[in-house]
């Protein structure tokens, strides 16, 4: 099992498959990009899957949900997917997109094992849209969801972050357009993981703001609020059910005492958090010929040293040098 000191055990693998992407999202990087990963440096389809494979037969992974940067943007991607459906226990396949060319993909994405996906999704507005990703394709994004519930990549759910003076006023707007295409929303807290460190609290909508902000117009109760687990998301019913919305507030609210996630960036890192400082290589022993056994103890060593949160609220935090689009979410 990957266990650390304080008892949790990883069992959700984030796999970061390319730092690149065809969006500029202002809490992620800046307008004019940031340096792209050299393709020696990334890990290739087998080094994917073969380090897919060690957390699925030796460490106990259940979930492995594939990431960016963007990940459509992989070539092998439905390949890589279609290998790591055929891993015994056969493990829970998602995928974190922008919706970016998931109109063309989802299908033969379903096809290949993928069980489901998160699409980010922050605002309904066109122009809102350009001011966040600097790019004018929302279109693509909408036909891409649509695209995923078709195929049935299911539950489609939708992830949206709020940023105060941009879209902070459309968390009722944006529920509704899940409530009526059956797409399950989740808001996150804006986190300190953009590439020109320019985060600041106060630019932050809370968990508390946006539960306000529903509440005033939809009727939430808490979901079974005893059994969070490490589930990130507050789950609350919309008007009695069976509709649900989520709040993460990973800044208000952290989930990290029950967290169960490790990541792998897509150079071949481990990161036991998304905030860590530190990282663990893997590539370099693959590289060399290491078997599976010493690939799967250096991994257990890395999970053993997670810090008990993530101290955002501690007055030394400092960001980690990668941005999100590095790291993988």
């Amino acid at each position: 099992m990957l266990s650390d000191s304080y008892g949790r055990i990883a069992t959700d693998l984030r796999v970061s498959l390319t730092d690149r992407c065809n969006l500029r999202c202002t809490y992620c990087m800046p307008a004019e990009g940031l340096d792209w990963l050299p393709k020696p440096e990334l890990l290739t389809d087998d080094e994917v899957v073969r380090l897919v494979a060690i957390g699925v037969e030796w460490l106990g992974i259940r979930e492995v949900r594939f990431t960016g940067g963007e990940p459509l943007l992989r070539r092998g991607l439905a390949r890589i997917i279609e290998r790591t459906a055929r891993l015994a226990p056969r493990p829970e396949i998602s995928l974190t997109t922008n919706g970016i060319g998931l109109a063309r993909l989802a299908g033969p994405l379903r096809q290949a094992g993928l069980d489901r996906v998160n699409v980010s999704l922050d605002t309904l507005r066109p122009e809102a849209f350009r001011a966040l990703s600097h790019r004018d394709r929302l279109p693509e994004v909408l036909a891409g969801l649509e695209a995923a519930a078709a195929a049935g990549l299911t539950p489609v759910k939708v992830n949206s972050v709020l940023m105060r003076g941009v879209n902070s006023g459309e968390a009722a707007e944006l529920l509704r357009f899940c409530l009526d295409r059956g797409y399950e929303l989740r808001f996150i807290e804006q986190m300190p993981l953009d590439a020109q460190h320019g985060w600041r609290r106060d630019d932050m909508v809370t968990a508390a703001e946006i539960l306000a902000e529903l509440s005033a117009v939809f009727a939430l109760t808490p979901d079974n609020p005893n059994v969070r687990g490490s589930a990130p998301a507050e789950a609350f019913l919309v008007d009695g059910g069976p509709a649900r919305v989520g709040i993460i507030g990973s800044v208000t609210r952290p989930f990290c005492g029950a967290c169960d996630r490790v990541r792998l960036t897509a150079d071949g890192q481990v990161r036991n958090c998304l905030f860590a400082r530190t990282e663990s290589d893997l590539r370099g022993p693959l590289r060399a010929g290491a078997g599976d056994a010493e690939i799967a103890e250096r991994w257990r060593r890395a999970v053993a040293s997670k810090l008990p949160g993530h101290g955002i609220d501690d007055p030394s935090f400092l960001q980690p040098d990668r941005p999100m689009s590095a790291i993988g979410g």
